[in-house]
């Protein structure tokens, strides 16, 4: 025989729980917004900003659970050795994931990057756009997606281009070996400073670097504001072609023998 005060004593409890899950989560939701204002107000990093609010949002969805499963009844300390059991094997089974986490906090703390640095780690290069709890997300220089996990980024070496302010742009221009150097130096030198975006000091340097199988091989170096990088890379390199051009600089390149036969 059916008890009806148990039914109805388990029912109302059901309707409780629901009613605090359903509300839980709209709280959540506020809270999770409300956090990230408040964060955005302290103009805290953005990295921090979405790793603090994603684990806030996860910290108080497990207590909302807690609180459903003590409204219906069930024994805290039964719990606790349930969670504890339960946790001990998904811990085993999430090593990955923990190691992730442990990753993002390492990240966040160490600050080896920021959103928008342009970076090259685990085999990849991209900007970065976001570090989440478990992953960080780059775009690659052709705009592809990259997720990589935080701890493969926290164990390995990560080369942020972004960084410093300055960076150097290096070229190697092969000349025939009748060209004078004096001449290309300076025809080099030339192009350099015509190039507005070129910084000054470090002063920018043209040397003879090899003697090359069928040129000389000379080595350029200036420096320039990391924003400008690629711009400036690609114009000096159209902009010597064109000075050698005008200059009758010869620029050597292979060349094919035919040999013919008599029969």
């Amino acid at each position: 025989m059916i008890d009806i005060s148990m039914v109805q004593t388990w029912g109302l409890k059901l309707i409780y729980a629901a009613v605090i899950l359903i509300v839980g989560l709209y709280v959540i939701k506020l809270l999770g917004k409300m956090i990230e204002k408040s964060i955005h107000k302290a103009n805290i990093d953005e990295a921090v900003r979405i790793f603090t609010v994603s684990l806030s949002k996860i910290a108080l969805r497990i207590l909302l659970v807690v609180t459903v499963v003590g409204v219906l009844g069930v024994p805290m300390t039964s719990f606790a050795a349930l969670i504890g059991a339960a946790g001990l094997a998904i811990g085993l089974s999430l090593q990955g994931s923990l190691a992730n986490f442990a990753g993002g906090l390492i990240l966040l703390t160490l600050r080896p990057f920021k959103l928008g640095d342009y970076i090259s780690a685990a085999g990849f290069e991209g900007t970065v756009k976001a570090i989440t709890i478990f992953y960080t997300y780059l775009d690659t220089f052709d705009n592809k997606r990259v997720v990589i996990p935080n701890g493969e980024l926290s164990n390995k070496s990560i080369l942020n281009y972004s960084e410093n302010p300055t960076r150097r742009v290096d070229y190697t221009f092969g000349v025939a070996y009748d060209a004078a150097i004096p001449q290309v130096k300076a025809v080099i030198l030339e192009v350099i400073s015509r190039h507005p975006e070129v910084l000054p000091d470090p002063v920018p340097q043209v040397r003879l670097g090899e003697h090359g199988e069928s040129s000389l091989n000379f080595k350029v170096r200036i420096w320039v504001r990391t924003e400008d990088y690629w711009t400036i890379y690609f114009d000096i390199i159209e902009e010597v072609k064109e000075a050698f051009d005008r200059e009758g600089i010869e620029i050597p390149y292979p060349h094919q023998v035919h040999i013919v036969k008599n029969q």
